[in-house]
């Protein structure tokens, strides 16, 4: 053993026997059991329990944006289209009608799921999405662009960027169906 391991050795040890001498002396002080948790100790753990926040995007503006996407993002979405796709993205999120990532959304395609498909124009390598709007198509599913993925996916309630998600067809009760027919009409009119 070398002299470093050996002083290492022996500071852990202080450190140990000091740890378990002031523990010694805390019980050995009071004659009575400990006392119950009273609110106050309650409040201090509720407050470092994890709140789970909405997660936020940085803000950066779209024409910012615009000059990240890649060569095949057409169609691509106006400022006006991508707000409203982002609002209906999150509303979609909270009721569970959506599916996140390549691997998910081609399942969905396989699967005949029908929607609108949102695609992140700022994905590299190009190989990732490149075969999703050629499957798209064959579905028969309208697509759009959207410029980040990194808003993409704080609107899909994740805190990881999102490269595209598939937004399946609403059932009827819906709460956002107006914002659904919005959004869908734009996307077939600006895919066109």
């Amino acid at each position: 053993m070398s002299k470093d391991e050996k002083k290492l050795k022996k500071e852990k040890k202080e450190k140990k026997e000091k740890k378990n001498k002031k523990v010694k002396e805390d019980t050995s002080m009071s004659d009575a059991p400990p006392a119950p948790p009273t609110a106050e100790k309650a409040e201090k753990a509720s407050e470092k329990a994890p709140v789970k926040a909405p997660v936020k995007a940085p803000v950066v503006e779209y024409e910012e944006r615009i000059k990240a996407i890649n060569c095949i993002s057409s169609p691509l979405a106006s400022k006006k289209t991508t707000k409203k796709v982002h609002k209906l993205v999150k509303k979609a999120s909270g009721a569970k009608w959506m599916r996140r990532g390549v691997k998910e959304v081609v399942k969905g395609l396989r699967k005949g799921e029908k929607g609108v498909a949102v695609i992140a124009g700022d994905i590299y390598p190009i190989d990732v999405i490149s075969h999703l709007p050629v499957l798209l198509e064959e579905a028969e599913v309208p697509y759009i662009f959207v410029p980040s993925k990194v808003e993409l996916g704080a609107a899909a309630s994740t805190k990881r960027p999102t490269s595209c998600v598939l937004l399946r067809e609403p059932k009827s009760g819906f709460d956002a169906m107006d914002l659904w027919n919005d959004v869908k009409g734009a996307v077939t009119s600006e895919g066109k």
